[in-house]
């Protein structure tokens, strides 16, 4: 699906590559792509490197950023789906599609808009892939407020389900091997929503659930890209993103109904020094709470006919509360969130409106969070959200007597 493709010096074969996937970044991208080709060089002097832009055809010059990006004797490469074809998934599958056509061992992929990438990023990202690890997740200090979706429902969904502990599922820097990619070129696990925004957490599932040796690497500085205020209207992510963990939570429903506890994973690249802090996220909590009560009022009759009756109750009992008492116990999140992937994968009422009645009840979530680590350090935050991930453990059975029944 690649529709154009420059290929200036000609590059046939490569041992790594350095993908940067795009759309309209012309602006943002000349710097990522600068820092990959100085982590190219310092760190793997002896392999041969090529960077490659993968992008959507974007209208603002994006390709001609890139090119015109200072790599010195670093080989680049731009490819584009063809005209009309968007999504972040889609430019990932012409970066499998080179890879393979590379014959590459191993590739990285920074985010176009990243402001806070270095060359040891491309280093820790890179050379677990050298020794023996098939998968990459980042892990970076992010501020609290920063990535609500992964705290909320990414992160504990996915480590309650199979088991392993990847804080940033859908983080966007990655590393994977060529097995890797070419497990991902011949899966018919691939749609839609994986073809836009769920292409991050389907790339960590699929990793997870296909006997791939995976690691984090921890990059040493935050994540400093384009921060949005949780409140703000969520658009077609979000569907995407929850739609993707329920497909393939039905697909590997074999795997995780026989997984019970979650295990650590292994972290390279510790011992870098100061930590830095990242920048605040704002977040509008009356906004928060005005779009949860409206959403819960809209829906409240499709609410009492998928969730069990306990946990609609409680959930009436919590949104009667006013904005600085409002608290969703995790424990009811949690079963909420079951109820909701059950309803997905019978078919209770049509999909796409199961996602739909998510949306106020993680508006409701996530400003019960904020209101609980408002006084609180990065690192208590973090602390809380891994309570939050132990009591999806210790609630799974619950699903997994109503997933068979």
């Amino acid at each position: 699906m690649i529709g154009l493709e420059k290929n200036p010096k000609n590059v046939k074969k490569v041992d790594l590559v350095v993908g940067i996937p795009s759309y309209n970044e012309a602006s943002n991208i000349i710097y990522p792509t600068e820092q990959a080709a100085l982590g190219l060089r310092q760190y793997f002097p002896d392999l041969d490197a090529a960077i490659i832009n993968c992008d959507n055809n974007s209208p603002d010059g994006t390709g001609n950023a890139f090119m015109n990006a200072d790599t010195k004797d670093i080989p680049k490469i731009y490819i584009s789906t063809p005209d009309g074809v968007r999504g972040k998934g889609n430019n990932f599958r012409n970066l499998f599609e080179k890879v393979l056509e590379l014959d590459a061992m191993a590739v990285v992929v920074v985010d176009a808009d990243l402001k806070s990438i270095t060359p040891r990023w491309i280093k820790n990202l890179g050379e677990p892939l050298l020794n023996d690890f098939g998968y990459v997740a980042p892990l970076y200090v992010r501020h609290k407020y920063d990535g609500t979706i992964t705290n909320t429902i990414a992160y504990p969904f996915t480590r309650c389900l199979y088991g392993r502990r990847v804080r940033q599922p859908i983080g966007g820097d990655f590393g994977f091997s060529k097995q890797l990619a070419l497990s991902y070129m011949n899966t018919d696990l691939w749609n839609e929503d994986v073809a836009q925004f769920g292409i991050d957490i389907w790339m960590t599932t699929l990793a997870m659930n296909e006997g791939v040796p995976i690691c984090q690497a921890f990059m040493g500085r935050p994540k400093v890209h384009k921060p949005k205020d949780p409140s703000a209207d969520l658009g077609p992510m979000f569907r995407q993103v929850i739609s993707t963990i329920f497909d393939l939570m039905i697909a590997y429903s074999e795997n995780w109904m026989s997984v019970k506890w979650s295990k650590p994973t292994a972290i390279f690249g510790f011992g870098l020094g100061e930590v830095e802090m990242p920048p605040t996220v704002a977040v509008n909590r009356e906004n928060l709470y005005m779009k949860s009560k409206q959403g819960f009022s809209e829906y409240i009759d499709t609410y009492k006919r998928i969730l069990s009756e306990k946990n609609f109750k409680k959930l009436k009992e919590i949104f009667s509360l006013e904005l600085e008492h409002f608290e969703m116990p995790t424990f009811l999140w949690a079963e909420i969130l079951f109820d909701l992937a059950l309803a997905y994968y019978k078919k209770t009422i049509e999909r796409i409106r199961t996602i739909e009645i998510l949306i106020p009840l993680y508006y409701g979530m996530t400003l019960s969070f904020v209101n609980k680590t408002r006084d609180m350090s990065i690192q208590q935050a973090e602390d809380f959200i891994e309570d939050i991930c132990s009591v999806f453990e210790q609630t799974k059975p619950y699903l997994i007597e109503r997933w068979g029944s």
